[in-house]
């Protein structure tokens, strides 16, 4: 499957990182409109030894947060910004979350993310999450941008 973007550029554009980067790759992008990412799901994520063990599941919190990053993603792109110039998106909300299926280890994530509207500094994106071609969670989703303006 063709990379659009690496890891490493993923990395120059979202602040989060181990444990709580949660995609791997982007696979297709159309700037202000759509996203496809992934996420490989693996034993070694931190979250499995809590949830659950002897059956590890992905929480379905950690899905929608995928999304929301693949979100991220999708603005910093279509707005030609990254964090490192001071703009944050924050998860803002979610309407309609659906879960389908368990995702669990050795499963690959494809996370797809639409623009419903933007306005201004507001995202409302709708996203999906399948594994395989089975749909795994969809969501209606918010994010805000604002500008950091901390030392941290």
């Amino acid at each position: 499957m063709k990379s659009v973007m690496d890891i490493h550029e993923i990395l120059k554009l979202l602040p989060h990182r181990y444990p709580f980067l949660l995609i791997d790759r982007i696979i297709d992008i159309d700037p202000g409109k759509s996203l496809v990412a992934l996420k490989n799901v693996t034993m070694n994520e931190a979250f499995f030894m809590g949830h659950f063990p002897g059956r590890p599941v992905m929480p379905g919190v950690l899905i929608l947060e995928a999304m929301a990053q693949a979100g991220g993603v999708l603005a910093y792109k279509s707005t030609n910004t990254t964090y490192q110039d001071g703009i944050l998106y924050y998860f803002a909300g979610i309407d309609n979350a659906r879960f389908r299926r368990v995702v669990e280890p050795g499963d690959q994530l494809r996370l797809e993310v639409k623009v419903l509207r933007s306005k201004r500094d507001i995202w409302k994106l709708e996203g999906s999450a399948y594994v395989g071609d089975e749909l795994a969670c969809s969501a209606e989703f918010m994010s805000a941008r604002k500008t950091n303006t901390s030392n941290e």
